[in-house]
């Protein structure tokens, strides 16, 4: 008989026992994991006798104290301190007098924790004030904003990454420019230095210009002709510029709106031509107002010609525009007095 020998299973590797510290160590990550800074606050909180407590009422002791022993700043646990009285005033966290030393509390979440703890000073500053107040008026917790004011590398990050806040970043510039001289020159400076911008400017300017010039149109009811009568629009053409100011009016905030404006523009350029051309007496009166236009500029032109020194510039060409001019006037004077030897119908 043969005697066969089963294999034996390997042995499993012994079970170390674990260890008290790293149990520690992961229950204390785990909490912070959860709950952030509300978890050291907690800390201050039940430890730290909220003012006016005298050392014999209490075993909780004060904040210079507390931070000798946990060997920092008392300005760094006072921090604390602020951020667990400020939720206690919201409920989210019992009150001091409350708390015991060692005791243990439901905490929020570590995403709150922010919007309670300043992480600096900077709140009782000049321009932390000023944060807190603009926070205020816009209806969230100073604490969020003062959180911004002291990272502007996040905050630049945010701008540059996301465009809704680029756009929110904009809109408070604009909405500051109006009490920031030096703002307003700061930017100034960076359009005219920036290509792209200035071309941009350029284009937006044009394109509110003859927006205006159609809503001007629209509003008053009134035109103003080529040679620059203002005379009163024909119905259906004040109509036309309002069914063109509707159209841009309802482009969403953002669109472009140069396409729109040039259309609207153009648009109404011709009709007012059409306009001047389909009535006889404006028609006149237009070629009349460009006549005398043309006649004043050429006028002033004339009188600013100045002879004192001629002789140091004197050229035959001179005397020869001259004469043609003088030939041109004739022919306008001859051709005006015949104009006005003739019978009027």
């Amino acid at each position: 008989m043969t005697l066969v020998i089963e294999p034996s299973e390997p042995s499993a590797p012994a079970v170390q026992p674990l260890s008290d510290l790293v149990a520690r160590d992961a229950r204390e990550f785990g909490v912070y994991a959860r709950t952030g800074g509300w978890a050291f606050a907690l800390m201050v909180a039940r430890s730290v006798r909220p003012g006016g407590q005298s050392a014999g009422e209490t075993p909780k002791v004060s904040a210079k104290e507390f931070a000798q022993l946990a060997e920092c700043s008392p300005e760094r646990v006072m921090r604390y301190y602020k951020a667990w009285d400020r939720a206690a005033d919201d409920g989210l966290v019992p009150h001091f007098e409350t708390l015991e030393p060692g005791q243990r509390v439901d905490l929020p979440d570590a995403d709150v924790w922010l919007s309670y703890y300043v992480s600096r000073s900077s709140a009782t500053s000049e321009r932390g004030t000023a944060i807190a107040e603009a926070a205020e008026a816009e209806g969230i917790r100073p604490t969020k904003a003062l959180e911004v004011a002291e990272n502007p590398t996040a905050l630049r990050a945010a701008i540059l990454a996301d465009p809704s806040t680029a756009r929110a970043a904009r809109a408070a510039l604009l909405d500051r420019l109006g009490q920031d001289p030096d703002l307003q020159a700061d930017l100034a400076r960076d359009v005219v230095r920036t290509d792209e911008l200035k071309k941009a400017v350029a284009s937006e300017s044009r394109a509110a210009d003859r927006i205006g010039y159609v809503r001007q149109i629209a509003e008053s009811g009134q035109i103003r002709t080529p040679a620059g009568q203002t005379v009163e629009a024909p119905s259906e053409l004040r109509e036309e510029a309002e069914r063109h100011l509707s159209l841009i009016d309802e482009l969403d905030d953002g669109e472009d709106t140069g396409e729109w404006a040039t259309e609207a523009y153009d648009t109404m350029k011709s009709l007012v031509v059409e306009a001047v051309e389909a009535d006889p007496s404006l028609r006149v009166q237009e070629r009349r107002t460009k006549f005398y236009n043309s006649l004043q500029k050429a006028t002033r032109a004339f009188e600013e010609l100045t002879f004192d020194d001629a002789q140091d510039f004197y050229e035959d060409d001179m005397v020869q525009r001259l004469e043609e001019l003088q030939q041109a006037i004739g022919t306008c004077l001859a051709a005006l007095r015949g104009a006005g030897n003739q019978p009027h119908g």
